[in-house]
């Protein structure tokens, strides 16, 4: 029997790698959708002149490789967290790891210590591509050869399911930055292994998370294609089995 999650609306979230391509769309997408933002940046003001001016939007600082304590602060009064954080390419190959694994602990420890109950990561597809008989798989192969980046994501995954926090983990795959183009296919785990979806709809479906019971425990996996049909996301959640 699937666990079902309090339907009382939630007013404020965070909002983890609030600057980010993925994580800006979220933020705008959370403020059209009504909801409070606690906006999580490592630069607060810069943050202010890429992120929108809306008195509904608290820009705070928010480091995740800094541990739980500092980012109980930064989560403040928010309900829910959303974690869109990824890693800068640099020399430094442990940064996957620092941000990627070490990071998303850290969070869903503060959740935990802030007494906030509901956390929606957004990962990558392929994150167990070993597993999935995809080690050959170019998008692996790269990914991995970049600091073991989808392992590094796979065992945060693995550290939040463990958590007993109500979550949802969300795989996209390949991201795009141009406008939302076919429509949402939504996959169990360890399913897709290529193709694309925008970051719009990436954004969208976060944020939809947080609105439909559906989504709780679950991980998803999403693309987006021509030849889908439209799907609501009732619908698309209600599809996927909880493990």
């Amino acid at each position: 029997m699937e666990e079902r999650t309090e339907t009382k609306p939630m007013k404020k979230i965070f909002v983890a790698g609030s600057t980010g391509k993925t994580g800006r769309r979220v933020v705008e997408r959370l403020l059209s959708k009504g909801f409070g933002v606690r906006a999580g940046a490592l630069d607060v003001e810069r943050a202010k002149t890429t992120l929108p001016s809306d008195p509904n939007i608290e820009i705070v600082k928010a480091d995740v490789t800094e541990g739980a304590e500092k980012l109980v602060e930064a989560i403040g009064d928010a309900e829910a967290v959303v974690c869109a954080t990824g890693y800068r390419r640099s020399l430094d190959l442990f940064a996957p790891w620092k941000v990627d694994n070490f990071g998303t602990v850290n969070l869903v420890d503060a959740c935990n210590k802030a007494g906030v109950n509901r956390f929606i990561l957004i990962s990558s597809i392929l994150v167990n591509g070993a597993a999935m008989g995809q080690i050959l798989n170019p998008a692996y192969v790269i990914l991995n050869v970049l600091g073991l980046t989808l392992i590094a994501k796979l065992q945060a995954e693995q550290y939040i399911r463990k958590s007993g926090i109500n979550y949802t983990i969300i795989r996209p795959g390949g991201l795009r930055d141009d406008p939302p183009s076919g429509n949402i296919v939504m996959a169990p785990e360890d399913t897709l292994y290529e193709g694309s979806i925008s970051r719009d709809q990436v954004a969208e479906v976060a944020v939809e998370a947080l609105l439909c019971p559906e989504s709780a425990y679950k991980i998803v996996e999403i693309v987006s294609r021509d030849e889908a049909s439209m799907r609501s996301f009732e619908d698309l959640f209600s599809a996927i089995k909880q493990r």
